[in-house]
This record gives C-alpha cells, structure tokens and sequence, in this order.
C-alpha cells in the first residue's frame, strides 16, 4: 500500500534538478526518483515530460492560470471600448444564455436585487 504524498509546492529549479537527477541514473526509475522526493508518480512524470517539450519554463507553477473555457467572455461586459466584434460577441452570448434558460423552463425578470426567476413551465404547455 503506497503511502499519501505530500502537497509540496517547488520551485522550477528544485523540479529541474530532480528531473536531471532521475534521467542522470544508470537505471532510471520514476518510482524510486518520485517516493525519494516525497511526490505522486503521476506528478513527476508530468514535470518530466513538460521539461523535456518545453524546459525549465515547462515546470512553472500552473496553479490558477487556466482558463476552463466557461467563461471566456466574463470580462467583455464591462470593457469600455468593445469593438464590433466584442459587442456582437457579447450580443449572442447573452442571447444563448437566454436560449438555454428557456429550454430549462425559466426566466429572469427584473434586474440587480430585484431579479427574479419566473417558471414557464405553465405558459409552454398545451390546454
């Protein structure tokens, strides 16, 4: 039974020098290299692989960087000089919003702290 590893943060030049360490060994071993250091198997070969693509810059910190791709437009709202693009962007996004919503059985009426979400569900069916 393999034991939790714990969640150290390191620098890229700590992970460099663990990598060069491991590909250094006459018998290269990604468990032995990864229970030395105290990090998940599944981690280390990531940082070798993004070092060997991409080098020490491969092995900077992620952490809060990536974009989920949800909400790629967030920012759009409030940008003060849109250009024509951004505002027809931002045009059919609110009325896909508004699509979705619908075929979910709902409204938003009003707007801030009065805004509500009416049910349709009464008004789409047949009498």
């Amino acid at each position: 039974m393999r034991t939790k590893k714990k969640n150290t943060m390191r620098s890229p030049k700590e992970k460099e020098m663990i990598i060069l360490e491991y590909l250094n060994d006459q018998h290269p071993s990604y468990r032995k290299t990864a229970d030395k250091y105290e990090i998940a198997g599944s981690s280390f070969k990531k940082w070798k692989k993004a070092y060997l693509e991409f080098g020490i810059d491969g092995l900077r910190s992620q952490t809060g960087k990536k974009s989920h791709g949800f909400n790629h437009l967030a920012g759009l709202r409030n940008k003060k000089n849109k250009t024509k693009e951004e505002e027809l962007r931002l045009k059919v996004m609110k009325l896909e919003i508004e699509v979705a919503r619908l075929k979910k059985g709902y409204q938003v009426k009003g707007v801030g702290s009065k805004k509500e979400y009416v049910t349709i569900k009464d008004l789409n069916t047949k009498s």
